[in-house]
């Protein structure tokens, strides 16, 4: 009874505390919720402008650019809604890649781009042409596929039925969802004066605009007629209206914060701007094809994803050893392991003063002081191309690791004893244990880890590098400007925010970046997760 009135108490006091706070939140920060109101109010009220502007566009619009959008549009909305219906419906089942294909198309493409001069571009045809011709061979599922196993699994009245519903429907809706992001590059890479790499990644870009509608589309299709793999299972709210009501701040935080800029950038991307200059002019997609062709550019991208391997591999191997090892039962374990995860909590601007302190030049550096009394030597750490990225490398995953420690022994902790105990009792040794039973229950972990730190990788080393290098020493064909530690997110912040930078470029730069950490988290998804077993 005493122990249910402290509760009680307790909660009391959390709630008071709850409501002071948001009382003190109300009330001091009543001028920027004025603003934010505002905002919504002059977006409300600018919308029939908007429409009006929309409708005048369209109707000025030439009709060959209109049309051809449409039509493509039209083309990947259908075909693309009769493969996800078909295959939602059982109908159509897609091969798995197995992973001989999947490593031998990607080193044939990688030894393409980095020792026979390939572009980049070619080399990811490469990739995809060498997966489907391995897999030809060495696979018997994408043989099956394409043979008369797929041809009698279609050759019904209920499979012809569902194809030309789904193209019908994903024809109309893909030629109107099409236009989405037309309008905003305006209908330009369908011109005439548009290049060839224009006119290729203005198809890419119409073919994506229509998955804001089709996305949608497949849901209410898959619900409609009753596929299995997509069938609702009852929730917790009778009343439909309840839950968007919920989700209604999240949403409109979203667009505020998320969406709304997201389209900015995007605008931007499209426009030749020198900053801080407010002057710009529509120059379609050559700031992505100045890009494309751009050394430095192509630089980045390369040393991007040899220090974003490195800083993964090296995290989460020595993340798990440091784990196994804090994971022993010791006096102050606990003290000790707070201690691990203690530079996790160390920004990574204060990582970088940390390690320039210990790899700075000449006596000044603790390296080099102690290498100079016991070896003689004075290694140029931060001014040789060989040697910088891995000072790099280095402090980005001493900074990373507290985190990887934190997960990994929580998980070391919730590992069942039994299983271990039954797996020395069948004469597994400590090394067979782990790798057998350990490390197979750790792997939820590892995936989430392996998530966050490729994306860590990619924009959470600013500041080390800023700190550290600010993108040199000068590496290769790109000179001066294009340095051995220049990685994306630094030459995006330096032509995004320094005088009489190219603006426009940032912004491309920012989408590109954007989709590339986007897609290898879906191909993890796509390929790791499925390798992934959870308890249960």
């Amino acid at each position: 009874m005493r122990s249910y009135k402290f509760e009680a108490t307790y909660q009391n006091l959390i709630l008071l505390i709850s409501a002071a706070i948001l009382v003190y939140f109300f009330g001091v920060e009543l001028d920027g919720l004025a603003k934010l109101w505002d905002f919504l109010w002059n977006a409300l009220i600018s919308l029939p402008d908007f429409i009006e502007k929309l409708i005048d566009y369209f109707e000025k619009i030439s009709y060959g650019r209109l049309w051809r959008s449409l039509l493509v549009g039209a083309i990947f909305g259908a075909g693309a809604t009769a493969i996800v219906t078909l295959s939602a419906g059982g109908l159509l089942l897609f091969p798995r890649f197995s992973n001989r294909a999947v490593w031998g198309s990607l080193l044939a493409g990688g030894a393409a781009y980095f020792f026979m001069g390939i572009g980049f571009w070619n080399a990811i045809v490469i990739v995809l042409v060498g997966l489907v011709l391995i897999e030809l061979v060495i696979g018997k599922e994408l043989r099956r596929f394409l043979g008369a196993d797929t041809l009698r699994r279609l050759n019904n009245r209920p499979a012809f039925n569902t194809l030309v519903m789904s193209l019908v429907v994903g024809g109309v809706i893909g030629a109107a969802g099409s236009q989405i992001l037309m309008y905003p590059i305006q209908h330009c890479t369908y011109g005439s004066q548009a290049t060839r790499f224009e006119y290729r990644a203005g198809l890419a870009v119409t073919a994506a605009s229509t998955l804001f509608l089709l996305i949608p589309t497949w849901t209410w299709l898959n619900r409609r007629y009753n596929i299995a793999e997509y069938r609702s299972t009852a929730g917790y709210f009778r009343n439909r209206g309840l839950p968007y009501l919920l989700l209604l701040p999240t949403l409109l935080l979203l667009v505020i914060f998320l969406y709304y800029p997201a389209s900015q950038m995007i605008t931007l991307s499209l426009r030749a701007r020198i900053f801080p200059l407010p002057q710009e002019r529509f120059v379609c997609l050559q700031n992505y094809t100045l890009l494309k062709d751009n050394v430095i550019y192509q630089n980045s991208f390369t040393t991007t994803l040899f220090i974003t391997v490195a800083i993964v591999l090296l995290s989460i191997v020595l993340s798990l050893v440091v784990a196994v090892l804090a994971s022993q039962k010791v006096k102050g374990a606990d003290f000790y392991r707070t201690l691990l995860v203690w530079p996790y909590a160390i920004s990574p601007v204060v990582t970088g003063v940390i390690f320039l302190s210990l790899f700075r030049e000449g006596g000044a550096g603790v390296i080099n002081w102690a290498l100079n009394n016991t070896l003689g030597i004075q290694p140029k750490w931060l001014r040789s191309e060989d040697l910088a990225p891995w000072v790099i490398i280095l402090a980005s995953v001493w900074n990373v690791m507290g985190f990887n420690i934190l997960f990994y022994v929580a998980g070391l902790q919730n590992i069942p004893q039994d299983l271990l105990e039954a797996a020395a009792l069948d004469g597994a040794n400590r090394v067979q244990r782990f790798v057998r039973v350990t490390f197979p229950l750790l792997a939820p972990f590892t995936f989430f880890l392996l998530v966050t730190n490729v994306t860590f990788s990619f924009y959470g080393i600013y500041g080390v590098v800023d700190t550290l290098t600010q993108g040199g020493p000068p590496l290769g064909p790109a000179g001066s400007e294009g340095g051995a530690t220049n990685v994306l997110i630094n030459k995006l912040y330096q032509d995004g925010f320094q005088s009489g930078s190219p603006i426009g470029q940032a912004a491309a730069q920012s989408l590109i970046l954007f989709l590339l950490v986007g897609i290898m988290t879906i191909v993890q998804f796509r390929y790791i997760e499925r390798r992934v077993t959870y308890g249960g």
